[in-house]
């Protein structure tokens, strides 16, 4: 598994929305100059998150984008399962993937599903609102 940048990016979005976040909206040339990211590119990730309900987006003067909800009603899964094709360690995990043959034989599938659940688990245990508070630290599942 690897995250791509639509996703890490999505997140840094996410974060600077939550963190700048005042009663309006924040438009797109502000959020991709404090995140040094290409407002080009966010125009590919944005309307992701718009079609999940997880930002509003409004056009025109006064217009740009900000979160649909509380940053502590966000987890870091959620916004990265919308954004990534699959967060599965291995493909015959990821969702809809037809079972491979060797399923009833394979000795390694029982060590892939604990680590994707473990995956799975950390990720929905972390809230956009725990990556914005200053100095918390994320708490690691031993």
């Amino acid at each position: 598994m690897m995250i791509t940048t639509k996703g890490r990016y999505a997140l840094r979005v996410m974060i600077d929305l939550a963190e700048n976040q005042k009663d309006g909206f924040t438009p797109l040339r502000d959020i991709a100059k404090r995140q040094e990211i290409s407002w080009k590119y966010l125009e590919t990730i944005l309307p992701i998150l718009i079609k999940h309900n997880y930002l509003i987006g409004l056009r025109g003067k006064g217009g740009g984008y900000r979160l649909a909800r509380a940053p502590e009603t966000y987890t870091i899964g959620s916004i990265l399962k919308i954004l990534e094709s699959s967060i599965a360690p291995v493909a015959c995990l990821e969702d809809g993937r037809i079972p491979c043959a060797r399923v009833a034989a394979c000795k390694t599938l029982p060590m892939w599903e604990k680590l994707y659940k473990m995956i799975d688990e950390y990720l929905e245990s972390i809230t956009l609102a725990d990556l914005c508070e200053d100095g918390k630290q994320v708490n690691i599942l031993v």
